[in-house]
């Protein structure tokens, strides 16, 4: 498996808000972890390619290893970007399609959060099981571990890491406060029950009540 560079880990991944050069942050990078049980199965990472997004260089993928649908698989995606309306989508029809897997999503920075489409993208993720939470310290610092050559070096969070985090957080929180007995209506129990874990997730960002401004 080709590792990242650490150059590329802390430029991309980085959660400040403001970066020098900032058109090269535009890409999105996913790395993701295959799970059966406690043993990864398959690990790797994509970035977009031309016209085609990495989510979906990453479905494709999953796709691809044919997996056996009588055991319970679970995903956990790293990405410097929360998914796009249309991948959003995407995602939520692969899941739909693949009802052997789990999917995690941990993002860096939340791709233009304020227009209403991408709002609704999380949201419909979010409502299918799939969450998307903030990336931390100790998410960057598993993806630090399994995708970048690191050279054993161990991960150096840069300034105002859990300031940014939060940011993220408060934000997903405010875009992610929707009507619980809407969200749970017309599903089975044992979809209300992991539902129930992600209203508790989301609940558990311990966030301040403060709305931040765009």
């Amino acid at each position: 498996m080709s590792l990242l560079p650490e150059e590329i880990f802390y430029y991309q991944f980085g959660n400040q808000p403001r970066v020098r050069e900032p058109k090269g942050r535009r890409k999105t990078y996913l790395c993701y972890k295959l799970k059966l049980l406690d043993v990864t199965l398959d690990q790797g990472y994509f970035k977009n390619k031309k016209k085609r997004h990495a989510e979906i260089c990453f479905i494709d993928k999953i796709c691809s290893l044919d997996l056996d649908q009588t055991q319970r698989y679970k995903i956990i995606c790293y990405v410097t970007w929360s998914p796009c309306a249309h991948c959003a989508e995407k995602l939520v029809a692969f899941t739909d399609d693949h009802p052997h897997l789990s999917l995690q999503v941990f993002t860096s920075r939340l791709y233009v959060h304020w227009r209403w489409v991408n709002q609704d993208g999380l949201r419909h993720l979010w409502k299918s099981n799939i969450p998307v939470l903030a990336m931390t310290e100790p998410e960057f610092t598993d993806c630090w571990k399994n995708f970048v050559d690191n050279q054993e070096r161990p991960f150096e969070p840069w300034e105002k890491l859990k300031q940014y985090s939060d940011k993220v957080k408060r934000r997903l929180q405010k875009i992610l406060n929707i009507n619980t007995i809407d969200l749970f209506s017309e599903q089975s129990s044992e979809e209300i029950r992991d539902l129930n874990n992600l209203v508790h997730a989301v609940r558990n960002l311990n966030l301040d009540a403060h709305h931040p401004h765009y």
